[in-house]
């Protein structure tokens, strides 16, 4: 073998050897659920829909697609992270089963509730309950008692460089034995128990998990107890640091 036909040899063994390294800087993917009645999408600007937290996911380096097929393992397949965000038709058993399996393997799930009870059976799955209302609170008020700040975040990854948030119609959510709250309304906030408006003797008073963090197998998920906060018009330079976040999270990156 001459010395031209060695050189060759050792770039082409030298490429051969790089291309394992390239081939494993493929983006992570983040599926976003859109087959569940929802009517706030990422790929509309409508000040109301996603299109700008997929915009702010893509920057975290994602790649996002979305799906209205039925969850199962094969429509989850390869994905670093499932995104069910106001759902308005609840998933059928066995895709709360698939769900399950995909965080139970390792994925991450972040759920955001526009009304919770169509995702009643998956919250369940997870050990999670919620309020039978949104919550009022009387503290960090934005415009109204639905609409608040939230303040009172524990030290988490999700919070990096987040003071506060703002939510706008949020559940009350409360963790289970896998998870724990990770955001809290004030001490002052109250969940209408007897449905007449006005805070009164029997409504529940206290500080109420808004979002909740767990683990189940090797994945984790995160759920909010509002999808408000990632909605186009919403996205204030807290809630997109939150957003982003949340790409971070979501990709384990």
């Amino acid at each position: 073998m001459n010395k031209t036909t060695l050189t060759l040899s050792l770039i082409f063994a030298l490429i051969l050897t790089a291309l394992p390294s390239f081939a494993a800087v493929v983006p992570p993917t983040v599926i976003f659920d859109q087959g569940h009645g929802q009517r706030f999408t990422t790929g509309d600007p409508g000040e109301l829909q996603l299109s700008k937290l997929a915009d702010t996911l893509r920057a975290s380096g994602a790649t996002i697609t979305t799906t209205t097929a039925p969850l199962s393992d094969e429509s989850l397949k390869g994905a670093a992270g499932l995104v069910i965000s106001g759902a308005f038709k609840p998933l059928q058993p066995e895709e709360v089963e698939a769900v399950a399996r995909f965080v139970q393997n390792g994925g991450r799930l972040a759920v955001m509730l526009h009304i919770a009870p169509p995702l009643g059976n998956l919250l369940a799955r997870l050990g999670i309950d919620f309020s039978n209302s949104v919550l009022h609170e009387r503290q960090n008020v934005i415009d109204s008692d639905l609409n608040f700040r939230v303040t009172d975040l524990s030290p988490n990854p999700l919070f990096s460089g987040v003071s506060s948030f703002s939510a706008y119609g949020v559940w009350a959510i409360r963790p289970g034995t896998s998870s724990s709250a990770i955001a809290r309304t004030s001490p002052e906030a109250w969940v209408d128990l007897n449905g007449d408006k006005v805070l009164s003797k029997g409504d529940a008073v206290g500080a109420f998990a808004v979002i909740v963090m767990g683990s189940q197998g090797k994945g984790e998920f995160t759920v909010f107890g509002d999808d408000a906060i990632f909605q186009n018009r919403f996205l204030d330079d807290n809630n997109r640091k939150l957003a982003a976040n949340l790409g971070t999270w979501l990709t384990r990156h």
